[in-house]
């Protein structure tokens, strides 16, 4: 069960990672033309959120059954379960308050143009903690691509 958790985690990563990354362009573009926010009509912002969502899901329940997740007093000291027990989860949970709170802020200001500009601004941002908090294979912290 943990396996199959952990590559559906990590396999979503990248569903994830497209998404935020259309949706941020998406949004400039759409800033850019000065068009009016409209929540109903921003399925691609909805989605993302959506996903992004389904991935904290996944990465809770792998919070209390992987066994790199350890409260011991030896955690602090060896990087790896440092890593995945407080770094990840901490920069990931963060990431997911940025875009949640993005999408809520854009749909208050909509028909607003400021909407995508807000939207673009928590989603970057989002993106950013994301790409810091993924426990890249280069990083040496014995996660794949996959």
């Amino acid at each position: 069960m943990y396996e199959i958790l952990k590559h559906a985690h990590s396999g979503l990563r990248w569903i994830v990672l497209i998404l935020l990354v259309v949706a941020i362009v998406t949004a400039w573009q759409n800033t850019s033309k000065k068009e009016t926010y409209e929540p109903k009509e921003q399925r691609l912002a909805l989605f993302t959120l959506i996903v992004s969502h389904l991935q904290l899901l996944l990465g809770l329940v792998l919070f209390f059954i992987s066994p790199m997740v350890q409260f011991t007093s030896e955690t602090m000291g060896n990087a790896v379960m440092r890593f995945f027990t407080v770094e990840h989860t901490t920069g990931m949970a963060l990431a997911i308050a940025l875009i949640t709170i993005g999408y809520s802020r854009a749909k208050r200001q909509a028909p607003s143009a400021k909407g995508f500009k807000t939207l673009a601004t928590f989603y970057a941002l989002g993106l950013l903690l994301i790409l810091i908090s993924i426990p890249w294979p280069f990083r040496g912290l014995g996660a794949g691509w996959f």
